[in-house]
């Protein structure tokens, strides 16, 4: 078995962060989305792996390179322009072959990895199989429908959803889903539709099999959900000092410090991580919080935030519920006139008090 991961999207939701940088590789409490990935496909035993890339693909390939940190061969296949996830498996029908793969979606994170749902896809031989998960309002997203454990209709977005069971961004596919892409037309919005393409399934008497996601998922593409995405996985975290704490701070709880990490004369409240070299100093980091590598934080308090390499932050009251990009700088200011001064890119969000 193969897996097809896709990191080729442009991650519109998360400007202006992903102006500069793939969202695949935005970091999770200090580690980059797309390596949970990769860590749950190795785990499942597979060995050879397709990479669709798109704009981001140096960024891609520097950080994946051959794939033997994770045991696995990657193969890049480049994607011209993001034209739907049908597409991507139509141009990866060289790498793919008649082989079954587990197509994967590089922004998603699933809890409890891959294994058992690989399990169940090679034990009962569907000729698909999509992961589902019970959301609050499936109107945002795909929706399957089903009948004697069966998956029998699929809907992009409905308006008046007829289940609240969603598409997660994992599917596994037997050869025949190679004639369903091919059979299908350009959605509205001019991409091929993967839901297109498991609906021509159904519709041509190919069996679709459910498996329903029982631990949490998050596809990480909105700032929200990567909050909450980083609240989790710090929540499965155990303590490990590798850096400096000295004696003047205080620790509380599950927290990581991170080989050259400094900590002077202040409170670290876990769940939390701080990055390699990072330095805080004076200041306060609330549970929930990633300080990403080479980060420095003087005379300020921060919690359930995301702050990301070579950035600072000093004498700032309070932030929260932040992602915080690479080499940014947030400081305090005793110049006149008394004014906020901020550069910000497109796309950008700023609530101020």
């Amino acid at each position: 078995m193969k897996a097809l991961v896709l990191s080729g999207g442009k991650g519109t939701r998360l400007r202006p962060i992903t102006h500069t940088s793939a969202k695949q590789l935005v970091p999770i409490a200090n580690k980059p989305i797309l390596f949970y990935g990769l860590e749950a496909i190795a785990e499942a035993g597979i060995k050879e792996v397709g990479v669709i890339v798109g704009d981001t693909a140096d960024e891609i390939r520097s950080a994946l390179k051959d794939g033997s940190r994770w045991g696995i061969n990657i193969t890049y296949i480049q994607q011209e322009a993001p034209l739907g996830l049908a597409h991507a498996v139509k141009i990866a029908r060289d790498f793919l072959k008649d082989d079954d793969f587990v197509m994967y979606l590089g922004d998603n994170l699933i809890k409890d990895g891959l294994k058992e749902q690989i399990a169940q896809f090679v034990k009962n031989k569907p000729n698909a199989q999509i992961l589902l998960a019970k959301v609050p309002h499936p109107e945002n997203f795909g929706v399957a429908v089903l009948k004697d454990s069966k998956v029998i209709n699929l809907e992009e977005k409905p308006k008046q959803p007829k289940s609240d069971l969603a598409l997660v961004g994992v599917y596994m596919f037997d050869k025949n889903i190679h004639t369903a892409v091919n059979s299908i037309k350009p959605s509205d919005r001019g991409e091929l539709e993967i839901t297109d393409a498991i609906q021509y399934l159904i519709d041509n008497n190919y069996t679709v099999s459910p498996h329903i996601v029982q631990g949490w998922w998050k596809d990480t593409g909105k700032l929200d959900d990567m909050l909450e995405a980083n609240r989790l996985i710090l929540d499965t975290i155990l303590t490990d000092t590798r850096g400096t704490v000295d004696s003047a701070s205080n620790i509380e709880g599950k927290v990581v410090i991170e080989k050259g990490a400094k900590v002077v004369n202040s409170s670290i409240r876990g769940p939390a991580i701080i990055g390699e070299n990072a330095e805080i100093i004076n200041s306060y980091i609330g549970p929930f919080t990633s300080i990403y590598f080479n980060v420095k934080i003087e005379n300020s308090e921060i919690e359930h935030s995301i702050v990301l390499e070579n950035s600072t932050i000093k004498d700032i009251k309070r932030i929260g519920d932040s992602l915080i990009g690479q080499n940014v700088q947030i400081s305090h200011t005793e110049k006149k006139p008394a004014a906020y001064r901020i550069m910000v890119g497109d796309s950008s969000k700023l609530e101020i008090i």
